[in-house]
């Protein structure tokens, strides 16, 4: 009965607090005995304080107790100082113990008992039971093995000293005999039992302390990730961009704690404003990452360059060499003039683009300009696109997330659902549209999961 090698200091220390209970309990065991003798003395009078068994079975309580108190001191030392105990400490202890009512046996006489029927007529063969069984909350199979063997050697040891003699092969065995035989054997069985018995509680209590450990890591995981959701999240803007003409609005919806997706708007010296939307690739704390270093580029590029195409080749390649292999993002810009119809358009791998169009009701999906950023180490691009947008047309910028939800059976939320609920609020403003538009979304999804980020951004005109 191999014991298994567990080195977790949780472990230990658990084993140290159930040696403590295990004390704990042989001392109130102990108590219940002291108990018992003064009571047979003083109220009962089946014993007299004369008597050498009372003075006899108090010394041997008082020699158990003080042992038992030792190994106390030694456990809560060991578990304050997070140590070990060491080896002959356990061995030692258990030994007195399993010891010590063969003891009781051997030198406390007994009145109208013969000696050879002595280690029969003894209620202490219950003692060694009760030592035994105790010995299972050491956690530790061999303990309860080793309390099992010195349990039968001693029982035997002090029926010898008493007289008796095993029986010999060939010659009939008396009731002695086979008795204190049989009572060793089960006291050595006692002890295997025991010991099968602490290897499944030492397994249970392992798994149960890995499976708190395990627990534990994820809860800080789960902590950090909720850190990182809120900076992810304060780094979007928290108000809509006050620009003459237009009204905008953006949302966002990882669809883990964090995600790959972000939206973002800024002044620009000449007064205009830009707005972006960037898509990398996948969900997560790594895209989440690599979203706000775009978004760190974006902001630094569109500072310095005059026009969008030499923004967005910068950002390309100081992203990219960020990016690991099979890693990019989608990106696009929309530059908004205040007090004017016309918005400056160009999508890096970003598509489609929904332009619509009050005064026909009619969406036009636009295709991406170039490839994602990140791909090549220059941008290859179709100049922009020059929109020209009247009162009630609105650009939508929206990522794969919405349109691609699917329901229960497979199906797929697809963008003509999209431009149907965008046109029905065609009328609301921006923030409305795109609260209805999630509305939608999941009232369609019917309770599947969400597997990617959404990200919306509506440029209203005015």
């Amino acid at each position: 009965m191999a014991e298994a090698n567990i080195n977790s200091t949780a472990f230990h220390t658990a084993e140290l607090q159930s040696e403590r209970l295990r004390i704990f309990g042989v001392l109130g065991f102990l108590a219940l005995l002291f108990v018992v003798l003064i009571v047979r003395v003083s109220v009962i009078q089946t014993a007299r304080v004369d008597d050498p068994r009372v003075w006899g079975s108090l010394c041997l309580i008082l020699a158990v107790a003080g042992t038992e108190y030792g190994m106390l001191r030694k456990v809560e030392r060991s578990l304050e100082m997070e140590s070990r105990l060491a080896p002959y400490l356990w061995f030692f202890s258990t030994t007195v113990e399993a010891s010590v009512p063969a003891w009781a046996i051997a030198f406390l006489p007994s009145q109208n008992v013969d000696l050879i029927y002595r280690p029969l007529a003894t209620p202490l063969l219950l003692v060694f039971a009760i030592f035994i069984i105790l010995s299972t909350l050491r956690l530790k199979p061999w303990i309860s093995i080793l309390s099992g063997s010195v349990a039968a050697l001693s029982y035997v040891t002090a029926a010898m000293h008493l007289g008796w003699r095993p029986p010999e092969f060939g010659t009939p065995a008396t009731l002695a005999q086979s008795a204190v035989s049989l009572n060793a054997i089960t006291l050595l069985t006692t002890g295997l039992v025991a010991g099968a018995i602490t290897r499944e509680i030492r397994k249970h209590v392992h798994a149960a302390l890995r499976e708190a450990e395990t627990r534990r890591k994820l809860d800080a995981v789960q902590h950090d990730l909720q850190v990182a959701r809120s900076i992810q999240q304060s780094l979007l803007p928290q108000e809509s961009p006050q620009i003459s003409g237009f009204e905008i609005a953006g949302w966002n919806q990882p669809a883990d704690e964090t995600g790959g997706d972000y939206f973002d708007w800024k002044s620009l010296p000449d007064g205009k404003v830009v707005v972006t939307l960037a898509d990398v690739t996948g969900h997560g704390i790594g895209p989440a990452l690599l979203a706000a270093v775009c978004r760190a580029y974006a902001r630094a590029s569109f500072t310095v360059s005059q026009t969008l195409t030499a923004a967005f080749d910068h950002i390309n390649q100081a992203l990219g060499s960020d990016l690991s292999s099979g890693r990019f993002a989608t990106f696009v810009a929309a530059v908004c003039c205040p007090g004017c119809e016309e918005v400056e358009l160009l999508s890096a791998g970003h598509g489609p683009l929904f332009v619509y169009s009050s005064s026909s009701d009619h969406f036009t999906e636009m295709k991406a300009h170039g490839l994602p950023l990140g791909i090549l180490p220059s941008l290859q691009s179709d100049p922009p696109t020059h929109l020209q947008l009247h009162s009630g047309d609105l650009v939508l910028l929206a990522t794969d997330g919405f349109f691609e939800w699917e329901n229960e059976v497979g199906e797929q939320f697809g963008i003509a659902r999209m431009e149907d609920e965008i046109r029905k609020f065609r009328d609301s403003a921006p923030t409305e549209m795109i609260a209805k538009l999630y509305q939608a979304v999941v009232k369609f999804s019917n309770g599947t999961k969400q597997q990617d980020d959404l990200t919306a951004v509506i440029i209203k005109r005015l």
